[in-house]
């Protein structure tokens, strides 16, 4: 049985309805309206309980009329390959309320587009329950700047074929929201650090070398809030922590309002299965901070540290990253960016032709600079 999907639509011309990051209003691309989120949640609130009165009493009409409706549907026995088998539960099949197409997505799948009216459609049944997020930080950026911000990433890069930059297409596009933990702990930390002042005194034709050891001791606690560690598999963790940092101040309550016009993925990954990571990125950043502390030395090695984490809460969170997918030479390359902040990394090729030609021209300058000196 396909799962029901809500979409939001306008109230006055019942067009799609999507979040636009950039007014923080939900939008209407056919005649140009825009509604508060708390205006469409309580229109659809007030809807859902209309539906559910009326589905009550064509129940008990439905019911009366059993009695006389005489069922002639033979039953239709399933022909092989037609059954999802073990996959089944790898998928979600539901229909789109606004061209009735049936469609598939993969069981983490929260929200998406009908690819063939483009509805902006939402799976409640996904959301329930302990899977609704507690937080989501609204798209501040559109599309456009997602492929200006690409196209920017690509200037400077002197390795980059040329042919990649003229010729190659942006194959896909898609603003996600990415589940997220949040994570609130603390840590306590204790280091050894040892370090080297060298000083080099010239008298004469004589260079005395004086190495001066210092043993550094460093010990401190930390309060930590909001620790981001992504929640989906099919995120590159790389590419997640690489887009950071987010702005927590624009935290806001979950809606299912700020979902029409994006993808949004639950969590594959649990909190429980995540708590390992924010761990290391506490015991990391008091290391950091502890090293930040030491300075005036030549060079600074930790000898020794003891460093205790701990995590009181996680919190579940959606937060705005545009994927940007493109092919080269068939190789696939992906492009990541904040959809808050815009901040974008990604991966590029690299010319070798371009890599050797660098190389010998600066193997040629050096030989020639070596010449003029002692030639």
């Amino acid at each position: 049985m396909p799962t029901q999907v809500t979409n939001y639509q306008c109230p006055s011309c019942t067009g799609p309805l999507h979040f636009s990051g950039e007014t923080g209003k939900l939008e209407c691309d056919y005649c140009g309206s825009s509604f508060e989120v708390a205006e469409i949640e309580a229109l659809y609130a007030e809807r859902s309980e209309e539906a559910s009165e009326q589905a009550a009493a064509d129940a008990i009409e439905a019911e009366a009329a059993e009695d006389f409706e005489e069922d002639t549907d033979d039953e239709i026995e399933a022909q092989p390959g037609s059954d999802w088998g073990a996959d089944a539960e790898k998928v979600r099949a539901y229909n789109c309320p606004s061209c009735g197409a049936e469609l598939i997505c993969d069981a983490s799948t929260a929200a998406t587009s009908c690819p063939y009216c483009g509805n902006p459609s939402i799976i409640p049944g996904q959301l329930g329950g302990a899977l609704k997020p507690d937080y989501v930080i609204p798209f501040k950026l559109d599309k456009a700047a997602a492929v200006a911000a690409l196209k920017k990433f690509y200037k400077g890069k002197h390795l980059l074929p040329n042919t990649f930059t003229k010729t190659n297409q942006i194959e896909k596009i898609q603003g996600v929201y990415v589940p997220f933990w949040l994570f609130d702990g603390s840590a306590d930390a204790d280091a050894v650090f040892r370090c080297k002042r060298v000083t080099v005194v010239r008298s004469d034709d004589q260079e005395i070398t004086t190495t001066q050891h210092y043993e550094v001791c460093r010990g401190g606690t930390a309060e930590f809030q909001r620790i981001p560690v992504d929640g989906s598999k099919k995120m590159p963790d790389g590419h997640m922590d690489a887009i950071e940092p987010f702005d927590y101040a624009e935290l806001t309550e979950f809606s299912t309002a700020y979902l029409p016009g994006y993808l949004a993925d639950r969590y594959d990954v649990s909190a429980k299965q995540s708590a390992e990571r924010a761990r290391r990125r506490m015991e990391q950043s008091m290391m950091d901070e502890l090293r930040g502390t030491i300075t005036g030395y030549d060079s600074v090695q930790v000898e020794s540290k003891a460093i205790k984490a701990r995590q009181s809460k996680a919190y579940y969170a959606l937060l705005p990253v545009w994927m940007l997918y493109t092919e080269w030479k068939g190789n696939r390359y992906l492009f990541a960016m904040n959809g808050q902040t815009g901040k974008l990394v990604g991966d590029l090729p690299v010319s070798w032709k371009k890599f050797w030609g660098y190389f010998l021209a600066i193997v040629a300058g050096v030989s020639a600079l070596l010449i003029q000196l002692f030639g």
